[in-house]
């Protein structure tokens, strides 16, 4: 079919808009306002033109080859190595196929301003849009998306590194010496751990060690700043970033926040700058997650004012232990029993060794041997069989022994003091979830520049291979992965000043609540995005040399400690039902008649057709739908698990059999609060910002993010008649316009992580490399 001129100015546009979109009612409607705004279009034109924006009727598969046979007529008269955008390339084609008295007509501003409003109201001004329509003309000579910045990555960066960036910065630039450089075949355990130690003690000298503590003692009074140093630290080797977080985040931890001045003034400035070595024992072999019931105990001998500490049983030692065999003393977690009664856990610092590293009488050490990951951190076992240490040793900031021997505490209640102490090392959560998103960041960052050089299948010659980037699968996988690295960046960053705030506050249930949360997210994305990295990479990601597999094996295990993230998530639970709870009893009938109206309000918006059938492109990127939708989901959540609870209540049921109807419950509520929790701290952080090309970056990250999320749980929102089929298709295509827009600025967007090429020591994404497996 021949076209006329009017319309093979557009042309171009319509063919790559229709290959692959999501035209909404609304989108059609701008579409036809658009085309009725373009200079000479004909009656008939605009007709035919308006036919094809029918999504009811979309062109057939025929109108789709006489749209390419007419482009391709008009191509080899076009220089297709000039890349010129879709609005030029039809603007040619119009002139093309006019008469000569009337080719001057399309070169009028007005025109190609009414063309390029089209091209914007499709989402097609970009270069990915252009590949796709090369591609489709010329599938034998495969034209890539080219790279652009388009953002300032400078500033991209200051704004994920937040206020603590001069302190980021001296880390990274102490952990790129040399000094702390680990060979890839450096794989002895013992050798390894000797150069992790050395590694540890030049941080102390540094004053990296004591930065949490007060002044007096060598510190800079900063617990947010240490947060920041072990953030920073995971872009290096991670075994160094536990070493680190036991010797000075655990143990350091436990005396500053456990113990009393007398502790502060013995200990702190020696074991912050590794003077004194010590480990934090409070895990059991037999009560990994239980800690309320560990065996091991302490039990106050009057005739002397000593603490005898004793494992009772085999599966009572303490068990992955981290700086075991390195430490002089152990912070010990035991039931303390005084005048034969059990006044619940409290910690004990224990001497370990001698000056002569030799154990001391009573207590057993053996090494965990070689682990799945972290071999440079020296894990291990320990008894203590009627070990003796004076009263003193007690930290007893939350329970004392008087002179008398009587036992007393500032908190009367057992249960709160129990969770007072475990609160007070919160710090070691809320670092854990730092570190993760770092990792998980380096992988993304190895992954995708790998995806930039590697090449995978070939047309006519092997120069012409595609970029595996440029395949929709490969973006599918890796875009949604950075998306949830950038907005949780966000949130990790409110929590850490939260935790700060926390430590003048006697009440710290939020943040500790926050911090279970943020750690279990944050340490599963690490874990799923480094295996999609992994993969990603294919053969080249299983190589030692190419870190993947450190990455992998080494965070393997944020997931369980600082607390095995399933036990965390029903804390975070925990902690919504009983602020839920506190509305209703503080509130009395005014927070009944909320209740029902979130109820009314949930069941409306369940119900509401317009809702659940928006298909719009504008409504499915709307900050407000992304709000509701998370919201939705988590509040729905909670008035079902509290309904359930009830019923069961008035059935009598034991409350630990309602507890195991219910836990599953209780984990999915909790994952849909956090995840409603991290996209309100990105879009709080956006709304402050000026708009400029980073904040209409982010914007993209948090589009994604947000849809992602809500597609994941697509089968909860069509369970729940939020979504409908149409809309969830809808979603799904949006997201692949979000992807498209993303990859022109792939590498831009990692490398605002501001990882240093030192410290991304991987062999794939050097140059040498690219050519050699292309």
């Amino acid at each position: 079919m021949k076209y006329s001129p009017g319309v093979l100015s557009v042309l171009p546009i319509f063919y790559v808009g229709w290959a692959d979109s999501v035209l909404s009612p609304s989108e059609m409607q701008l579409i036809r306002n658009q085309i009725q705004k373009i200079p000479n279009l004909s009656v008939d034109d605009k007709n035919l033109l308006f036919s094809w924006t029918d999504q009811k009727n979309p062109p057939s598969a025929e109108t789709f080859e006489s749209w390419l046979v007419a482009i391709k007529s008009y191509t080899p008269e076009i220089n297709i190595e000039k890349r010129k955008n879709l609005v030029q390339l039809g603007i040619e084609m119009a002139q093309k196929s006019s008469s000569a008295s009337e080719r001057h007509i399309w070169d009028a501003p007005l025109v190609h301003q009414s063309i390029e409003a089209l091209e914007h109201t499709l989402g097609l001004d970009n270069s990915l849009s252009q590949q796709s329509f090369y591609n489709a003309i010329a599938p034998d000579n495969v034209v890539e998306t080219i790279e652009k910045a388009g953002f300032d990555t400078s500033k991209m960066q200051a704004m994920l590194d937040g206020p603590l960036v001069d302190l980021k910065n001296r880390t990274k630039k102490l952990i790129m010496d040399e000094f702390f450089r680990i060979p890839t075949d450096l794989r002895d355990k013992d050798l390894l751990r000797l150069k992790i130690l050395e590694q540890c003690k030049a941080l102390a000298e540094q004053g990296f060690g004591a930065h949490t503590f007060p002044e007096v003692y060598g510190g800079k009074n900063s617990p947010a700043g240490s947060t920041a140093i072990f953030e920073t630290l995971a872009m290096g080797n991670l075994s160094l970033l536990i070493k680190y977080g036991v010797q000075f985040g655990l143990f350091g931890g436990a005396v500053y926040s456990l113990g009393t001045e007398k502790h502060h003034q013995k200990y702190l400035e020696a074991l912050g700058y590794m003077k004194l070595a010590g480990c934090f024992a409070m895990t059991e072999t037999g009560h990994g997650s239980n800690v309320r019931d560990l065996e091991t105990t302490a039990t106050y001998n009057a005739s002397n004012r000593s603490l005898t500490i004793h494992s009772p049983t085999l599966a009572s030692g303490k068990e992955y232990i981290g700086n075991a065999l390195h430490s002089k003393m152990a912070a010990v977690f035991c039931q303390l029993i005084v005048n034969n009664e059990n006044h619940g856990i409290h910690a004990v610092l224990v001497p370990l060794r001698n000056e002569n590293h030799e154990e001391l009488p009573g207590v057993t050490v053996k090494d965990n041997g070689y682990k799945m990951g972290l071999n440079g951190v020296d894990n291990g076992r320990i008894w203590f069989d009627n070990v003796e240490v004076p009263v003193e040793n007690l930290l007893n900031k939350y329970g004392d022994i008087n002179e008398d021997g009587v036992y007393s505490s500032p908190i009367e209640n057992p249960s709160k003091r129990f969770f007072t102490m475990l609160g007070a090392l919160v710090g070691g959560r809320v670092s854990v979830a730092l570190g993760s998103n770092t990792a998980a960041k380096k992988s993304l960052d190895i992954a995708i520049s790998y995806a930039l050089k590697r090449r995978q299948f070939k047309t006519l010659s092997e120069e012409n291979e595609t970029l595996i980037l440029d395949y929709p699968t490969h973006q599918e996988r890796l875009f949604p992965l950075v998306a949830k690295s950038y907005v949780l960046t966000f949130a990790l960053e409110r929590m850490r000043e939260k935790f700060e705030e926390s430590l003048q506050l006697d009440d710290k249930r939020e943040v500790e609540a926050l911090a279970a949360g943020l750690k279990s997210y944050a340490s599963w994305h690490a874990t799923h995005t480094i295996q999609e990295c992994r993969e990603a990479c294919g053969g080249k990601g299983y190589l030692a040399e190419n870190e993947l597999s450190d990455l992998k094996a080494d965070t393997d295990i944020f997931t369980t400690f600082e607390g095995d993230n399933h036990v965390l998530l029903q804390l975070v639970a925990k902690s919504i039902l009983t602020d839920f709870k506190q509305e209703f009893n503080d509130g009395g009938y005014s927070a009944i008649v909320r209740h029902v109206l979130k109820r009314v309000s949930s069941e409306y918006v369940d119900r509401n057709p317009f809702s659940a059938r928006n298909t719009d492109a504008a409504h499915l990127l709307n900050a407000e739908f992304h709000l509701q939708a998370l919201r939705y989901r988590e509040q729905k959540l909670l008035f079902s698990l509290s309904d359930r609870m009830r019923n069961f209540i008035k059935k009598r049921m034991n409350p630990n059999d309602i507890f195991l109807r219910t836990q599953t419950h209780m984990v999915t509520l909790a994952m849909a609060h956090i995840e409603r929790y991290i996209f309100e701290c990105s879009n709080d952080f956006l709304n402050k910002q000026k708009d400029s090309p980073e904040k209409k970056a982010l914007e993209l990250m948090q589009q994604i993010f947000a849809l992602d999320a809500i597609y994941r749980d697509r089968g909860w929102y069509l369970e729940n008649d939020f979504l409908n089929g149409d809309k969830s298709k809808a979603i799904r295509k949006v997201l692949a316009k979000c992807y498209r827009q993303v990859r022109p600025n792939a590498q831009s967007f990692v490398k605002a992580f501001g990882i240093p090429e030192v410290l991304r020591n991987a062999e794939i994404v050097k140059p040498s490399v690219s050519k050699a497996i292309a």
